[in-house]
């Protein structure tokens, strides 16, 4: 029997297609980070149906929910998906197409009223009806903008009048086989001038006195020594002692981010990581979890396919635990370090090439 309900779907889109299996894998992260920031920011009590892709498929039977309590679900959806994507390329580690590239993705939201009805496949709960196929059919339409809101004349027969302000209500109808799906819809990118992520943390050096510093060139460009210093996956790989990383607060590494270091020693370790950026020169630092100690990264470009890495090892000051640290632990520590800068040559020289112009991807 068939049910009456709302059909509400935000819908990503905006990446290309990428050659690197690591830009598909980010990607992927990406557009998962996102779908969970849509479904944690729901307010008015709606189901998941499924994910389909870059979109999710919202449902609430009976009732709709009045424009103005729409509206503010679909503000808060558009104004968390735009902070989640502003803090994301702001503190972001990766400099790949997809992160790079990630600052550009678009959302738009589907809403539509009508009839359908659910049915269980093992532990999955699927809808059927005719207007749930008439909501997937108006995620393509003849709208130019990638960032709108859209509502079909079964949610409000008129374009809603006293929401906002600043909105400019258009209409449209979509041909289908079930016939002419008359809509309205309005812009959202106004939203994003009222954003405004946190600030970013800073590299935490400042109170740390260097206990020692070493250097090694590469033969390779800068951003692809940053994926292999800095991309956890290889970690293990190079650095002595490391048997793996995991990160704890999200699904791709970030400014201010907490990762696990699990030491082959059995301990396990908390770290908290920053970084900074420009076209020739590359720094990150990480930080344990009780501020004693830091390693620094310093990449900077040497030449053509030649990048230096220094790495610092700073602890916190203390004149007598830095006496003793340098007289138990210093020799060791400095010793796996300078093994784990000879592992790198190895990774560098095996994972893909990342090498292009940052700015000029942007441009395009």
């Amino acid at each position: 029997m068939a049910n009456k309900g709302l059909l509400f779907i935000p819908d990503i889109s905006g990446f290309t297609r990428f050659v690197h299996s690591t830009e598909i894998e980010h990607s992927r992260l990406i557009i998962q980070e996102l779908l969970e920031t849509l479904i944690n920011t729901n307010q008015i009590g709606l189901e998941i149906s499924e994910i389909e892709g870059d979109a999710i498929l919202f449902y609430k039977f009976g009732d709709a929910p009045d424009l103005e309590a729409l509206y503010k679900q679909v503000e808060r959806m558009f104004c968390e998906f735009h902070r989640q994507l502003m803090a994301y390329d702001q503190t972001r580690f990766c400099q790949c197409k997809a992160c790079i590239s990630a600052a550009d993705l678009t959302l738009k939201v589907i809403t539509h009223y009508g009839e359908f009805t659910g049915y269980n496949v093992k532990n999955f709960n699927k809808l059927i009806g005719k207007d749930i196929i008439i909501a997937h059919q108006l995620l393509k339409n003849d709208i130019e903008q990638h960032e709108y809101w859209l509502i079909t004349n079964n949610v409000s027969q008129q374009p809603p009048a006293s929401l906002k302000q600043w909105m400019q209500w258009d209409s449209s109808a979509k041909q289908t086989e079930n016939g002419e799906i008359p809509f309205h819809y309005t812009q959202l990118s106004q939203l994003k001038s009222e954003i405004r992520p946190d600030p970013s943390p800073q590299l935490t050096i400042q109170d740390k006195v260097k206990v020692f510093a070493l250097s090694r060139e590469y033969p390779t460009d800068i951003i692809t020594m940053f994926h292999a210093a800095g991309d956890f996956n290889y970690r293990s790989l190079w650095q002595e002692g490391v048997k793996k990383v995991e990160e704890i607060d999200h699904f791709l590494p970030r400014v201010g981010m907490r990762s696990r270091f699990l030491l082959d020693n059995g301990q396990q370790l908390i770290f908290t990581s920053s970084y900074a950026y420009q076209q020739d020169r590359i720094e990150f630092s990480e930080t344990d979890e009780k501020k004693i100690s830091t390693t620094y990264f310093l990449m900077e470009k040497t030449g053509d396919n030649r990048t230096r890495l220094t790495l610092s090892y700073y602890l916190r000051k203390n004149p007598v635990s830095n006496f003793l640290f340098r007289l138990t632990k210093k020799k060791k520590i400095e010793a796996a370090y300078q093994q784990s800068l000879i592992n790198l040559d190895k990774v560098v020289t095996e994972i893909p090439s990342f090498a292009y112009e940052v700015e000029d991807l942007r441009k395009n």
